[in-house]
């Protein structure tokens, strides 16, 4: 099954309850929330506050992607403010098996992210524990970015992972991926698909952000 997991980083942040709205009509099931400190990544967006308030205007699952340097400080505030899915950096994580317990404590499912440079095999003692991996096809931090292709590899990797050791997890990627870079996302393995770019088309243009996520789907389902 695969999953347009819509980025509200690129949405017009005026009228978030209809980009997200929008972005549902045209087949998104989940919606991703991009959480950055200005540390880890040189970016800052937003943090619980937020996440609470897009829990208020959708009943998808919220998949939380914290870009920050110390997660565990506040995986029971995105707990409270209704994150459905919880992913922490293997980068920061001094004790990764702890946090993606803690996180699954919470109520929330635990999923771990590993950014371009990092080898898959770093992630293999906690693969049984998550809900997802999430591969970044660009450093983290900015929206709009360039697909780094090489990082294809690694989602080809998980899954031979995943079928050699019976588990479940999902695969999702992040970053530049657009009509012209989903196919081979999920030719590699992809099952999990975050755009924001390819699918918000800027403000009062909620039926083509719709349209575009319909195309988006479409060009995914036929490479499935």
């Amino acid at each position: 099954m695969l999953d347009l997991a819509f980025s509200i980083l690129a949405a017009d942040f005026t009228h978030l309850a209809e980009e997200i709205a929008a972005a549902e009509r045209g087949g998104g099931t989940v919606c991703h929330v991009d959480v950055m400190d200005g540390h880890f990544v040189p970016n800052i967006t937003f943090g619980p506050p937020v996440v609470a308030a897009v829990r208020r205007v959708t009943a998808l699952p919220l998949d939380v992607h914290l870009m920050i340097e110390d997660p565990d400080r506040y995986i029971a505030d995105f707990a409270k403010a209704g994150a459905t899915w919880l992913l922490v950096h293997q980068e920061v994580c001094r004790h990764l098996y702890r946090t993606l317990t803690s996180i699954r404590e919470h109520g929330m499912e635990p999923a771990v992210v590993i950014n371009p440079a990092t080898p898959v095999d770093t992630l293999t003692e906690v693969l049984p524990l998550v809900h997802h991996v999430l591969v970044m096809t660009v450093n983290p931090g900015f929206g709009g970015q360039s697909f780094i292709p090489r990082c294809l590899e690694k989602v080809k990797h998980l899954r031979s992972l995943r079928e050699e050791l019976g588990l479940n997890f999902r695969i999702e990627v992040d970053g530049g991926i657009g009509h012209d870079t989903v196919a081979d996302a999920v030719r590699a393995g992809a099952d999990l698909l975050v755009a924001g770019s390819a699918i918000f088309a800027g403000p009062g243009q909620a039926a083509k952000s719709e349209a575009n996520a319909r195309d988006f789907l479409q060009v995914a389902s036929s490479a499935a």
